[in-house]
């Protein structure tokens, strides 16, 4: 296979591992990039495969949890997805109970429900509440006793 194809699969898992960042993709466009310069070097298709093969599953076991530790040590703090959510404060959009409600939250709408409430506590809305854990999709909010109100109900 031309050097060209093996390049095009590398940067095409390259591409993908963007997506993924678990660097499992990216250790397999290694093994590509390798195959491709076997190529060069004259080898047929089965050595190239075979470069690609053997490659791929030595950066696996041996480079990939060196470069995952590393970049755990060198990133330790970062909070991504639902976890960079948590102690942002949201407002409450529908009235919010122990049950559920509705808040905004980071410019978006977002069932939520209060942590620690009784079945009278009610939130009104308009109030400001904090995120203290993501559950799925809703947002377990608390807020100061003094912006609770009982429910009618």
């Amino acid at each position: 296979m031309s050097i060209w194809w093996w390049l095009i699969i590398a940067l095409a898992l390259a591409g993908v591992e963007v997506a993924t960042a678990d660097l499992i993709f990216l250790m397999f466009a290694g093994g590509a990039a390798a195959a491709g310069v076997s190529q060069l070097a004259g080898l047929g298709l089965a050595g190239q495969a075979g470069v690609f093969a053997v490659v791929s599953i030595v950066l696996l076991i041996f480079v990939r949890p060196w470069a995952k530790s590393f970049l755990q040590r060198k990133t330790p703090d970062i909070k991504t997805n639902a976890q960079a959510l948590v102690g942002q404060t949201a407002t409450v959009t529908k009235t919010l109970t122990a049950s559920g409600g509705l808040v905004r939250l980071s410019g978006e709408i977002w069932t939520a429900r209060l942590q620690h409430a009784d079945a009278n506590t009610a939130l009104a809305v308009g109030t400001t509440v904090t995120v203290v854990e993501i559950d799925g999709a809703t947002a377990v909010v608390a807020s100061d006793a003094d912006c609770s109100t009982p429910s009618p109900h």
